[in-house]
């Protein structure tokens, strides 16, 4: 008994909690899988029934002390190589199956890395049944006589029950059966699947005790899969479109009014039988995905979770019919879970859908653990931190058994090969930190109030009913009467016996003659019947006869006809085998095809992926030629700029350092000359002589020196044109420098500096509007191979409609020449030049200035 808490009462009794409920910590199972070769190296061993010691590969590295490490990991129980499905199913599945008759729900998961037989473990092959099959068989063989009539219970779309009455369920069995297009469960009644038949023998079948009679069951079963966490239903029906074909439509996740989660949309299949639910579910089993790795032929590509929900209700009364009260459906359900297994990408050698896919399995079982880790935290430490259950499709599925109420187990399958050592590694811890978890114990259901036995009774009344009827044997029939009747009629009639009269001689003769004649008729009837009766013997004799020799006859062709069904028994199982077979091909062509058509859109992918990136490389190889011309063009037009500006500044340099050593030449002669005509003058007497003039310097000289005088002073230029005024640019002006950005930066002296100019790469109105005067610097490329600068000047004006105009005015020009050109000719103009040197080396240097019309003028030397 429970004490109801404070909080509303639900509309289910059963789900109802109380404030102190009881714990129980999950089962924690282990199973080893037998090694795949007898020389691989094992790094597991099974101490006791609940204890494994891991040993490290000698290819790991050794600790601290150097010894290799082992650790010991315990659990409920430890199932070796050597152990069955059955007593597999005996110790863990089992009592989840019992519990769930009474009422309670249950969850059951396989947990390890990938190729560990979780999937054997869950399914089992042909021989060797998983646990879900015997689950399935185990579940029928229990409920079998005391299940509801199809469609009697109806589910909603909110994961609940409605009940329907008999003519209600019997007009949507109807109807089922009158729409072709509705795909139909198999039939109970059907020969069962050979495949299904091998995989638990007669001798393994069990049942389950205490279950109650006066309830009606109903068993509903749906199949879903978390693929890249998405859920999709595999027992979904959808049309199949070979031109169009369309993508499995995602499930989505929704809380009942009792709180508990559940996919909206999935498909519910009531099923009859152990072979119906197994042919459902094997139907969803060939839409699950799975692929090829590196580490698993088979490998599970998604979690799937096998639900068997389990509805019953109690008879009325009379013990009859489904009592129609809905509060008193109860609901119970065992979710069997195959968790896809854990791999690392370094060992799968995953790359595409397959990387994906490993990265969301390994992402939700990650959620699983944290999961159980926040839950231990909270359980242990008293906090409560909020669980993240809905990171994961997987654990918000689940939140409500270890939130809620039911039983939890998880067997950890294992691998003992040494390549899976760090692998097993964390499995284990996240074995042993499970195992600390623990789960609200489910509480009994409420007792009906109606009297136990209701089935028994209506089933003894109607056996005693039955009975009574076959005791009074057959029934009065009319038709005997008429024909006694009729035969009493067929004799004379008899005449009147009155005497009246003593002396009366004709009443009494009259009398004794038709007396006469009816004797008559009589020995005539009971000579007929005789002679019939004889006939009837004769016959019979004559029928015992036949039926002897016809019985020897059946008793030949019944050794004949046992002997045929030898025959047809050996061929059955022959058949039955090839079936078998049949289907286990089947299955394997349909792993295959999908391997096939994985690998053949992986390969339409990597060759879509190699084409582009062949068409990407081939754009990338010609925009490098493009670009190594460019920058071949680039470089060679740098280069010759940069001789031509080294060859230019080295000719500079040259002819400045010549200049330099003239001037001190000169310098030194005028000095030798003052020295010597100073000692002359004192040592001879006064005289009135003139001293000699230096000679001057030969022509070869000036030749030779002639690039010197071109940096010494020059006497200024005479003006050719005697109105040429000053340079527009040296005035108190705004101007618009406009220098294009294309212009080279010659580095010379001669550059214009113009004062107050707003500079700019290309004319805007803007710049315009604030300045009187404009200049655009033209760079061309002179005959002799040297950049000249022509510096075009305009005054700004202001049109009409408000905008600027520019009216060009004059054209200065600004030319380098190279003073050591063989083209270089001394002027006619240097016979002017002062004889003084000392007034020649103070001369400072003009630029040359053209007038409008472009005359050019030239430095004197």
């Amino acid at each position: 008994m429970y004490r109801p808490g404070k909080c509303k009462t639900p509309r289910r009794p059963g789900i109802r909690k109380a404030s102190h409920t009881e714990k129980d910590p999950v089962g924690v199972y282990c199973r080893i899988r037998p090694l795949g070769a007898d020389n691989e190296e094992c790094c597991i061993e099974m101490i006791s029934n609940s204890t494994i010691q891991l040993h490290a590969p000698d290819g790991l590295k050794a600790n601290r002390n150097g010894e290799f490490k082992e650790t010991q990991y315990s659990f409920k129980k430890v199932f070796g190589i050597n152990t069955t499905q059955m007593e597999l199913f005996e110790e863990v599945a089992k009592p989840l199956v019992e519990d769930l008759i009474q009422c309670k729900n249950g969850l059951l998961f396989t947990y390890g890395v990938t190729g560990s037989g979780k999937t054997f473990t869950m399914t089992g092959s042909p021989g060797e049944g998983g646990l879900l099959p015997r689950s399935l068989d185990m579940l029928f063989n229990s409920i079998g006589p005391f299940q509801a009539k199809r469609f009697v219970f109806k589910p909603d779309d909110k994961n609940g029950i409605d009940i329907q009455n008999d003519v209600d369920a019997l007009l949507e069995r109807q109807k089922r059966d009158t729409q072709p297009l509705v795909p139909k469960t198999p039939s109970s009644r059907q020969k069962a699947d050979p495949e299904f038949a091998d995989m638990i023998s007669p001798q393994e079948a069990c049942k389950a005790e205490n279950v109650d009679e006066d309830c009606c069951y109903s068993i509903l079963v749906s199949y879903v899969e978390v693929y890249n966490n998405y859920i999709y239903d595999l027992l979904e029906d959808a049309p199949f479109d070979p031109i169009r074909p369309k993508a499995p439509q995602s499930r989505i996740l929704r809380e009942d009014q009792n709180h508990n989660m559940y996919v909206a949309g999935c498909t519910e299949v009531e099923v009859k039988s152990t072979e119906e639910a197994f042919e459902v579910f094997w139907k969803g089993q060939k839409k699950r995905r799975i692929a090829n790795t590196q580490l698993n032929r088979e490998s599970s590509r998604s979690h799937s979770v096998f639900t068997l929900k389990l509805v019953q209700a109690p008879l009325d009364a009379d013990g009859d019919n489904v009592l129609q009260d809905k509060n008193q459906v109860n609901v119970s359900q065992l979710c069997l879970v195959d968790l896809a297994g854990s791999e690392r990408t370094s060992r799968t050698r995953a790359e595409g859908s397959r990387l994906r896919e490993a990265g969301n399995i390994n992402q939700s079982l990650m959620t699983l653990r944290t999961c159980m880790e926040v839950l231990r935290e909270n359980q242990m430490c008293g906090t409560n931190k909020m669980v993240p259950y809905r990171d994961s499709k997987v654990t918000h599925l689940f939140k409500n058994y270890f939130d809620g109420e039911g039983k939890v187990k998880m067997i950890v399958c294992v691998n003992p090969k040494a390549d899976d050592y760090e692998e097993t590694m964390l499995v284990m811890r996240f074995a042993e930190m499970t195992q600390e978890v623990e789960v609200a114990r489910p509480v009994d259901r409420p007792i009906c109030g109606l009297a136990a036995g209701r089935r028994q009774r209506n089933q003894a009344f109607r056996d005693e009913l039955s009975h009574r009827l076959d005791d009074l044997g057959r029934p009065y029939n009319a038709d005997d009467a008429a024909l006694l009747n009729q035969l009493i009629e067929s004799f004379p009639p008899m005449p009147s016996c009155e005497l009246v009269d003593p002396g009366d001689d004709q009443t009494l003769p009259r009398l004794i003659e038709v007396l006469e004649k009816r004797h008559h008729i009589r020995q005539l009837m009971a000579e007929q019947f005789n002679k019939a009766a004889n006939m009837l013997n004769s016959m019979l004799q004559q029928f015992d006869g036949q039926l002897g020799n016809k019985e020897n006859l059946i008793q030949d062709q019944q050794s004949k006809l046992s002997e045929r069904d030898r025959v047809i028994i050996n061929q059955k199982t022959e058949l039955e085998r090839l079936e078998k077979r049949s289907k286990t091909l089947e299955y394997k062509i349909d792993i295959l095809q999908k391997t096939t058509d994985m690998y053949e859109s992986d390969k339409r992918s990597l060759e879509q992926e190699l084409e582009t990136r062949a068409q990407k490389l081939q754009q990338e190889l010609s925009e490098r030629r493009r670009m190594e011309q460019h920058m071949q063009g680039m470089v060679t037009d740098a280069k010759l700029k940069w001789e031509k500006e080294c060859e230019r500044r080295v000719n500079a340099k040259q002819l400045e350092m010549q200049n330099k050593l003239w001037v001190k030449d000169e310098k030194l002669k005028q000095l030798k000359a003052i020295v010597s005509e100073s000692s002359r003058g004192s040592s001879s007497s006064s005289s009135t002589e003139r001293p000699e003039k230096p000679e001057r310097p030969s022509r070869d000289r000036d030749r030779k020196y002639g690039q010197k005088r071109s940096a010494s002073p020059s006497p200024p230029p005479q003006h050719i044109n005697p109105v040429h005024r000053r340079s527009h640019s040296a005035g108190g002006e705004k101007w618009v420098d406009h220098k294009p950005s294309s212009n080279v930066d010659l580095g010379t002296v001669m550059q214009p500096v113009i004062p107050n100019a707003i500079q700019v790469s290309s004319p805007s109105e803007k710049a315009l509007s604030k300045c009187h005067k404009y200049v655009l610097r033209h760079q061309e490329l002179a005959s002799d191979g040297e950049i000249s600068t022509k510096l075009i000047k305009g005054n700004v004006f202001r049109t009409r409609s408000g905008g600027q105009s520019v009216e060009f005015t004059d054209v200065e020009t600004l030319r380098q020449e190279s003073p050591t050109a063989p083209s270089r000719k001394r002027r006619s103009g240097s016979a002017e030049a002062p004889h003084n040197k000392e007034d020649q080396e103070n001369w400072a240097p003009v630029a040359s200035t053209s007038a409008a019309l472009g005359h050019q003028k030239r430095r004197k030397p």
